[in-house]
């Protein structure tokens, strides 16, 4: 029988396998938006790198696991500390996450900027 302190232990273990789902989903975003006709140049500059998206994915099974309530700024600055401790290799990311305002939204395809 697999606990979820197994599944959390075994998840964390992996962090190839998160950058290789990271990277697969966002192939897909890449391919959805070429075939909706937007041109690479102006949005691959603002899609999230692997790394970065590994670390929104994990803020977002930690948001799950918090019954899908949305984080405090403070809350958010400790649960994203928390993923670079857990995984030194994306705290460069994290830092950059930090650096954002709003990360969750700053790559999303549904959001449009006003140019004016």
């Amino acid at each position: 029988m697999v606990t979820a302190n197994d599944e959390n232990l075994r998840r964390r273990a992996s962090l190839e396998l998160l950058r290789a789902e990271a990277s697969d989903e966002l192939a897909v975003l890449i391919h959805e938006r070429l075939r909706g006709g937007e041109d690479p140049w102006d949005f691959m500059e603002d899609l999230p790198s692997v790394d970065e998206l590994v670390v929104l994915t994990l803020r977002a099974e930690n948001i799950a696991e918090n019954g899908g309530v949305r984080p405090n700024k403070a809350r958010n600055y400790r649960v994203l500390r928390q993923i670079a401790l857990d995984y030194p290799a994306l705290t460069r990311a994290v830092w950059r996450i930090l650096g954002d305002e709003e990360p969750h939204r700053r790559w999303d395809a549904s959001v449009r900027l006003d140019a004016s």
